[in-house]
């Protein structure tokens, strides 16, 4: 399975001049039969992103222009490991602090490679940033474009 970062979906959603615009929309399209993941991290850091552009209603109604759109699945720390109220310190404090101290990232990077590396399914994490991520997760990271490449081969 796929994880996809926050910035591949911001691009699909804004930035249509971008000249990586083709190959986002081709790496979607591509992984839409594979029911790629975002995590709750993703989800909510999008939304803050398209906030300013989008009316209340619409981003009530994200479920049906983003999950029914690319066939999300959104990973939910319960998902992983049924976490309660009594873990949720070691999940927004102790294994992005332990992450952000050995690995130099920043918090919610670390938030959303902790979750998906926890997600059994999970191979491979696809980001624009995939340089700031390489060497720092278990995971493959690849761009939408080298993860086509890389298919394809």
């Amino acid at each position: 399975m796929v994880a996809i970062d926050t910035d591949v979906l911001v691009l699909a959603f804004t930035f249509h001049a971008d000249p990586r615009q083709a190959i986002n929309t081709q790496f979607l399209e591509k992984v839409l039969s594979l029911q790629p993941a975002i995590t709750i991290y993703n989800l909510m850091e999008l939304l803050g992103q398209l906030s300013f552009n989008l009316s209340g209603e619409a981003l009530n109604n994200w479920r049906s222009w983003l999950v029914g759109a690319y066939a999300l699945r959104i990973i939910w720390p319960d998902d992983i490991d049924g976490m309660n109220t009594s873990q949720f310190r070691d999940e927004i404090f102790e294994r992005p602090l332990t992450r952000m101290k050995a690995y130099r990232m920043p918090f919610l990077d670390s938030l959303v490679v902790n979750l998906i590396e926890r997600t059994p399914e999970i191979q491979t994490f696809v980001t624009w940033n995939a340089r700031h991520f390489r060497g720092k997760t278990s995971l493959q990271v690849f761009t939408p474009e080298t993860y086509l490449a890389h298919i394809s081969s």
